[in-house]
């Protein structure tokens, strides 16, 4: 065991004892914004199961999330956080100076990231990754081997198919994994995909590999936070303007929003599942172990999170719109979190 990991395990046994843990009876969980509905679930039917206190889950974004979960041992510190990528090797080792050596890492389920507007607006839409990326990007070419300020102002400013309507969109901030997520997934290959980016690519790359990944500023693409019923009460008074978030959440809206079709395909349950979907991503959430017998409930709660009742293909979790894992993987994670799995082991 690390040395310094020891001496924290034991401290945060130490306070268990002298009751200043007790002081938290309640599991404290924080992280990425998609995961938190998933996670609410499970804390209100673990507290309805159990009778103990339920969970405090907050939405802090996944970043925001890595930072407070990393940020020590003890009763201060989350138990849990939630996430919608994988944990960076930076976050890794934020934890470890910090003392956090031994983490559980769980694959959830998946989600799609959609971008949807609002059911008012009629008009049947279609994006290809690269109409998104010279809609939203800081900068596009010049058509000379440079980059030039994104001058389109309307979606019919890229293509006479698209719509003669104003570019704005909603989403979400740089500490948020769905934002991470939208670069990596959508930006990055539309911007391979548009014309003259090669260009750019072959004079500068490091030029190039940052004007794929820059948002605009200068409008047309508005941060909206973590919150994303804001993004749905924007859209609504606006039916031109898109939102970006997980599919989780228009799945939950679906009265309100419709799904604009990526590369000419819907998202939904079956085509994220299957992969046909072009915009997917895993889901996670990381697991403090040295709280795992210092905590109340938390080692229950593990349980309650990785059930077949929750994870499961017909579980709770599935039908507030997680698309889950198989049945094989599903059991696989259960036993991965029960046996406290180290990440990286």
């Amino acid at each position: 065991m690390n040395k310094y990991f020891g001496s924290c395990a034991v401290a945060v046994a130490l306070l268990a004892t002298t009751g200043v843990a007790s002081a938290r009876d309640q599991i404290k969980i924080v992280g990425s914004s998609t995961v938190f509905p998933y996670t609410q679930a499970v804390a209100e039917e673990f507290a309805n199961k159990s009778g103990k206190s339920a969970p405090v889950v907050e939405s802090t974004g996944t970043g925001g999330g890595f930072k407070a979960f990393c940020g020590g041992v003890g009763p201060d510190f989350a138990d849990i956080t939630g996430a919608s990528r994988a944990i960076k090797d930076s976050e890794i080792k934020l934890c470890k100076d910090n003392g956090v050596t031994d983490i559980t890492e769980a694959l959830i389920g998946y989600d799609g990231l959609s971008i949807a507007i609002s059911r008012s607006n009629t008009g049947e839409w279609n994006l290809t990754k690269a109409q998104i990326f010279q809609a939203l990007a800081a900068e596009v070419p010049d058509g000379k081997g440079g980059l030039i300020p994104n001058p389109n102002k309307k979606w019919s400013d890229i293509d006479k198919s698209l719509p003669d309507a104003n570019i704005t969109a909603f989403g979400p901030p740089p500490t948020s994994g769905t934002r991470d997520a939208f670069v990596e997934l959508v930006m990055h290959p539309g911007c391979e995909k548009t014309v003259g980016m090669d260009a750019v690519k072959k004079a500068d790359e490091k030029k190039y590999t940052e004007a794929c990944a820059r948002m605009r500023q200068d409008g047309p693409f508005i941060e909206a936070g973590e919150n994303d019923n804001l993004i749905v009460q924007r859209l609504e008074s606006d039916p031109n303007s898109v939102g970006i978030f997980g599919y989780s959440f228009l799945y939950e809206n679906e009265d309100k929003l419709k799904d604009i079709k990526i590369e000419g395909v819907e998202a939904s349950f079956d085509t994220i599942k299957n992969g046909s979907y072009p915009v997917s991503r895993p889901l996670y959430i990381y697991v403090k172990n040295a709280h795992r017998d210092v905590i109340p409930g938390l080692k229950e709660f593990l349980q309650e999170y990785t059930s077949k009742e929750s994870m499961g293909e017909d579980g709770y979790l599935a039908e507030r719109g997680l698309t889950p894992l198989d049945e094989e993987k599903r059991a696989a994670v259960e036993k991965a979190v029960l046996d406290a799995k180290k990440l990286g082991s």
